[in-house]
């Protein structure tokens, strides 16, 4: 085999070394042999390189006609449309998660991009009467500046295009760090858009560890907006350092999402939802599905159901097409989850299957784990209240919807959440009373689309929404203008 491929950082529009001189290599958590390639150890240095290009840039990308910024973001959606097929596969390679997943998630940020090119013959504002004679009234919207962003390793480039397409689309220009473990996908996201002719300095790539690109990247001035997407503990401390300075700040962190089956519920319907909630993406997942509630009537013959579904997935490496569930991310991760399996046991929950770390032959190349199922959990056990991000569920029982929405609402986090039944007004009422970002009825707490809100309540977020046009209120701000051709001074609420 010849050497691995060198990734470089994207610094206003070239490729170029890390100032540290250092490097590190990206490994396959499927295959630990399988080097996906090698990336810049970046430091402060050049962090800051970064953001002056991103300075330098804004000055021209802001007054860019929108339409026009709209019509170059339309050729990246295609050129990602073209190469989807080649940017799944190494996406797979170096994030671990089946190739139908990350079909997915490539196929997402094109539909993001295609969705925000639009908007450049949009961005809408307002006009609306004056209370005063011979005056005109209208918003507008204005970017920001330079935006920092800190994204995560379980949709390397899904929510990078979440964030940036919103952005750039608005007139503002960009720093990204992509996770320590995914870096590839955001390169690719990258060299896609500067191919496809970006400017120079408008979107700009470091790669490295968030512990030494953090601070840089949040307190640099130039910086005007900060978002991040990753664990509560995480997004606290970046809210409370934007804060100092008045930064706008943008946070997607955590979830312990839940699934009310009532009674009334099809079960084979349920069950499909809850396999794909729980180990979809190896339970990874901010909205993955990690706490399910049954009513009585139906717990046992769900329980059972959904235990005969995990023991049958074939888990492996992601590239093969008919493997159903992929690695834990990294060794880290392998290991929080396995202390949680314990954790489950330690406290009286019953495990029905799983919770064994995989191992012999291929297994022994990656971090496996077997699908885990707890039944009988409380809600006074810590696999109920803390979030895992790995392939574990836990069961509980419920009497009555009042009782479960109780149960649903009994969490620190607020992101996602559904309930399986039949029953309209048991629907409605759930949807009314779970205090969730998202819900679903009749589908797991996965599978939000781009067109809509994404976001959650609570400690799993800060009150934005990422997505849809929601995402512009974001990444830009209202100017109020007012326009007055009487001649005359006119005073509001006075004359």
């Amino acid at each position: 085999m010849g050497s691995p491929k060198v990734y470089k950082n994207l610094i206003n529009g070239q490729w170029v070394e890390s100032k540290s001189g250092k490097t590190y290599e990206n490994l396959n958590p499927a295959d630990q042999s399988d080097v996906v390639g090698v990336f810049q150890k970046s430091n402060a240095d050049d962090v800051k390189d970064a953001i002056d290009a991103a300075s330098d840039a804004y000055k021209k990308w802001r007054l860019f006609p929108a339409p026009k910024r709209g019509e170059i973001i339309y050729r990246i959606a295609a050129r990602l449309e073209a190469e989807k097929e080649e940017l799944s596969q190494e996406m797979t390679r170096e994030m671990g998660k089946i190739i139908a997943e990350t079909r997915g998630d490539t196929q997402e940020a094109i539909d993001m991009t295609y969705y925000m090119a639009g908007e450049g013959r949009r961005l809408f504002g307002q006009t609306t009467p004056s209370e005063m004679p011979n005056k005109f009234n209208m918003t507008v919207r204005q970017p920001l500046g330079v935006c920092s962003f800190i994204t995560p390793w379980n949709f390397p480039m899904a929510i990078p295009s979440w964030k940036s397409m919103p952005a750039l689309i608005c007139g503002n220009t960009i720093v990204i760090k992509p996770a320590t473990e995914t870096p590839l996908s955001v390169v690719n996201f990258a060299r896609v858009c500067l191919e496809e002719g970006l400017p120079p300095g408008v979107l700009n790539v470091v790669t490295g560890s968030g512990a030494a690109l953090g601070e840089p990247l949040m307190n640099n001035p130039a910086v005007k907006i900060v978002s991040f997407t990753g664990s509560t503990e995480v997004g606290r401390k970046i809210s409370e350092a934007c804060a100092t300075n008045f930064k706008h700040c943008c946070l997607e962190m955590g979830g312990k999402n839940i699934q009310i089956v009532m009674d009334d519920a099809n079960l084979e319907l349920a069950v499909d939802g809850a396999l794909w909630g729980s180990f979809g993406t190896t339970g990874q997942r901010c909205t993955a599905t990690s706490r399910i509630i049954c009513q009585k009537g139906i717990y046992k013959k769900f329980v059972e159901a959904l235990a005969k579904r995990a023991e049958s997935l074939k888990i492996g490496n992601g590239l093969d097409e008919s493997v159903q569930m992929g690695p834990c991310v990294n060794k880290g991760q392998l290991e929080t989850v396995l202390s949680y399996v314990e954790i489950g046991k330690n406290e009286g929950a019953k495990l029905i299957t799983g919770g064994d770390h995989l191992t012999g032959g291929d297994y022994d190349k990656g971090f496996f784990v077997q699908p885990t199922i707890f039944g009988d959990v409380t809600q006074k056990m810590r696999i109920w209240k803390e979030e895992i991000f790995g392939p574990v569920v836990g069961v509980g029982m419920f009497d009555t919807l009042d009782q479960a929405i109780e149960m649903a609402n009994d969490t620190i986090y607020g992101l996602s959440a559904s309930i399986f039944t039949q029953d309209v007004n048991n629907a409605y009422t759930a949807m009314r009373d779970v205090y969730t970002g998202i819900f679903y009825v009749n589908a797991p707490t996965i599978g939000a689309e781009t067109h809509m809100p994404f976001g959650g309540t609570k400690e799993t977020g800060n009150g934005h929404r990422e997505a849809s046009m929601a995402a512009l209120d974001v990444f830009s701000e209202w100017k109020s203008i007012y326009v007055d051709f009487s001649g005359a001074l006119q005073r509001p609420q006075i004359d």
